[in-house]
């Protein structure tokens, strides 16, 4: 492992984003903001032992808002030279002028700007060069091909990459930051009888040393698809239903997606009359986490500027928050809470930086110890989400409960219900993990419609 000579450079990137809006304001805007992002990266991927595909990518991207009163607009480009910058610049304020106005559209107010951010460790500065991410991919699809079913691979892989960012604005503010990201996984089939079975595992980490290893990768993709072979389809009914924590934080997508700002301003949401009411059992507490460091989702400042802090999102089981941009918290005469989530080139959105439903007191062992009659949900594909009501249904794939154990593997399954009504039943488990920016422990939930012959 090499230490990187050419990481990105935010010093520079600031300046491009400062002379974006200094341009925009010589040029007749009345307020301006502009983002930049740089990003490196490399991924390696072999299979069988050999190299199959080796990608190396570079981007330099940027984007600029203008407002000319309560009219804006947006462009996102990447020519920064001089020319692209005024051109950008001119097309960005005459689609302002032909923009509709919109009462709640300007900038961050400067008393909400973070004036004195933490300094967040995100930046490692070693690299992974090819000899070193084709060992790492090769590890993986050893110990996965090492286990007894396993029959070949879909892919093994390892990827490092890095990036910079900055963003100005005409009230003062420039800020900018560096990332960095280290992954390896595989992807392996299981084949029985022309039936073939796939199953995958993966750790990524801003540092190296935060990686689960290798073998421990290798062998989990191995073990998940091994197990998966034969699977049986069953009957439909109404089923205590445990979920996997590598799915359970669809739970949390699904919250996340309920309590943005943007959506509870429009309507679409079935929290959008639950702030400050119980949602979750009393035990269960969400928490969002902005300054952890090196973690997945972690940042100084929102997207645009602002001041964000940790906070529980749900509170003993009471939903304490929106997700606030400076727009949505305007139109809901609210004060924002610094998850403005930054677009290029456009207004941002609102969302949560790392959120983790806290563990429970039960282990997922001992949930399943319990079940007469279950499932365990080991996968999800195509769910079916209305916004407004909260209906919700997904396709799974898992394990059926027995006696409390584990019997058979299944799938073509749906399982479905009423999100406000699973909220209110769902017990978290004790086997939290940190692997990215949504984390859950297992979920176990008492009873749902599940769909199968």
């Amino acid at each position: 492992m090499t230490t990187q000579s050419d990481a990105p450079d935010t010093a520079r990137l600031q300046e491009i984003a400062a002379d974006l809006v200094d341009r925009a304001i010589k040029a007749g805007a009345d307020a301006a903001e502009a983002s930049i992002g740089e990003s490196r990266s490399t991924e390696l991927s072999v299979r069988d032992g050999q190299l199959e595909d080796i990608e190396r990518s570079e981007s330099l991207d940027a984007g600029v808002r203008v407002f000319i009163g309560k009219q804006q607009a947006g462009v996102a480009f990447s020519d920064l030279s001089i020319a692209g910058r005024d051109a950008v610049i001119g097309r960005a304020l005459a689609m302002a002028k032909a923009a509709p106005e919109d009462p709640y559209a300007m900038l961050a107010e400067a008393d909400r700007l973070a004036t004195d951010p933490p300094e967040l460790a995100l930046f490692d500065a070693s690299q992974w060069g090819p000899a070193e991410l084709e060992a790492h991919a090769n590890e993986v699809e050893k110990a996965a091909r090492a286990i007894e079913g396993v029959t070949m691979t879909d892919a093994a892989f390892a990827s490092f990459g890095q990036g910079g960012a900055a963003y100005a604005t005409s009230t003062g503010f420039n800020r900018g930051w560096r990332k960095s990201m280290f992954s390896y996984g595989a992807s392996v089939i299981a084949a029985v009888d022309g039936a073939m079975e796939r199953d995958y595992a993966a750790t990524s980490a801003r540092r190296p040393g935060d990686l689960r290893t290798t073998l421990d990768i290798g062998t989990e993709a191995g073990e998940r698809t091994a197990r998966r072979v034969g699977p049986r389809k069953i009957e439909s009914g109404s089923l205590p239903v445990v979920f996997d924590r590598r799915v359970a934080s669809t739970f949390l997508g699904a919250l996340c997606g309920a309590i943005s700002g943007p959506a509870v301003a429009r309507g679409v949401s079935f929290l959008r009359d639950k702030l400050g009411e119980p949602v979750f059992g009393e035990t269960i507490t969400v928490r969002d986490e902005p300054h952890r460091d090196w973690a997945h989702g972690s940042a100084p400042f929102d997207g645009e500027g602002t001041v964000n802090q940790p906070r529980a999102i749900i509170d003993r089981g009471r939903l304490t928050t929106w997700f606030l941009n400076s727009a949505s918290a305007r139109q809901l005469d609210m004060a924002p809470t610094g998850h403005a989530h930054r677009n290029l080139g456009g207004p941002p959105g609102a969302g949560p930086t790392n959120i983790h439903l806290e563990a429970g007191a039960s282990s997922r062992e001992d949930m399943i110890a319990g079940i007469k009659d279950g499932l365990l949900v080991m996968e999800m594909f195509g769910p079916s989400l209305n916004a407004n009501t909260g209906d919700w249904s997904v396709g799974v794939s898992g394990y059926k409960i027995e006696q409390g154990e584990i019997a058979y593997p299944v799938s073509e399954i749906t399982v479905a219900g009423n999100l406000i009504e699973i909220f209110g039943r769902l017990v978290p488990a004790s086997d939290l993990e940190f692997y990215g920016a949504m984390n859950s422990p297992s979920v176990f939930v008492d009873a749902m419609a599940v769909g199968g012959l």
